[in-house]
């Protein structure tokens, strides 16, 4: 028996990375996954690889930043399946390395579209359904930099504070509809894209897992896994009675 079975998952963000991992794990662990990304080559690849292991997904194309396309998609899947229990919002963009002074009103928008709004689009939506289910659960992807600061990528690390502080006012907000909302705030974690910034780095992936990591207690990069394994306890009925959380999963870093 898998620890979702029967739930409908809507996972944005899900063409790579963590919300491909996310995706994945829900399907083995009994889930209908709802695969959304605008890159649909690689979201159409993860749904059809879902199927081929025996899980059952479908790809939807969605824009997170046009609310519009969001109701779309999430009242076609809601339709199709009659509900739906679950809504993991990872899609996000990081977007430009610089302090304050330097950020153009374009470079803040860019980031507060996808990373901000989106997870404002997905959750407006999906909560309708989830208070006609008599309940749900809401896994917000925000950052162990929506915690603490630091000098680089300020609209990127501003914008996790807005998901940080957006995970707690719904869970104040929806909890007397049995909706739960969390978090789940990672550091540094293996994707593809920081693989190809590892790989580039002066030594490699080992020289850079070295610097990433000197502030963590566990000396190693996460991995994909490390983080949906959060993701899935938080969307799960073993978390009935957590809300409002703030999940480091971070190795250790913010604990330093």
């Amino acid at each position: 028996m898998g620890r979702l079975d029967g739930k409908v998952a809507v996972v944005t963000g899900a063409a790579s990375g963590m919300g491909q991992a996310t995706a994945e794990l829900f399907a083995r662990e009994g889930a209908i996954v709802a695969v959304t990304d605008l890159v649909e080559g690689d979201g159409t690849a993860v749904a059809e690889g879902i199927r081929v292991a025996g899980g059952r997904a479908g790809f939807w194309r969605m824009d997170v930043s046009d609310e519009a396309d969001v109701s779309r998609v999430i009242e076609a899947v809601g339709a199709e399946h009659g509900k739906l229990d679950v809504l993991v919002n990872c899609a996000g963009l990081i977007g430009v390395d610089k302090p304050t002074h330097e950020v153009s009103e374009q470079d803040w928008d860019a980031i507060f579209a996808v990373d901000v709004k989106g997870v404002f689009f997905a959750t407006k939506h999906a909560v309708p359904w989830m208070i006609r289910n008599g309940g749900g659960s809401i896994v917000n992807f925000s950052s162990i930099y929506g915690l603490i600061g630091n000098d680089e990528f300020t609209p990127y690390h501003v914008a996790k504070g807005a998901v940080t502080m957006q995970t707690r006012q719904d869970a104040a907000s929806y909890g007397r509809h049995n909706i739960r909302v969390n978090a789940v705030n990672p550091s540094t974690v293996l994707t593809p894209l920081v693989r190809g910034v590892a790989e580039n780095y002066e030594g490699g992936l080992p020289a850079y897992e070295r610097m990433m990591t000197s502030n963590q207690s566990l000396r190693r990069l996460g991995r994909p896994d490390d983080v949906a394994y959060a993701v899935l306890y938080l969307a799960s009925d073993e978390s009935s009675w957590v809300t409002g959380v703030n999940l480091p999963v971070d190795g250790g870093y913010t604990a330093r």
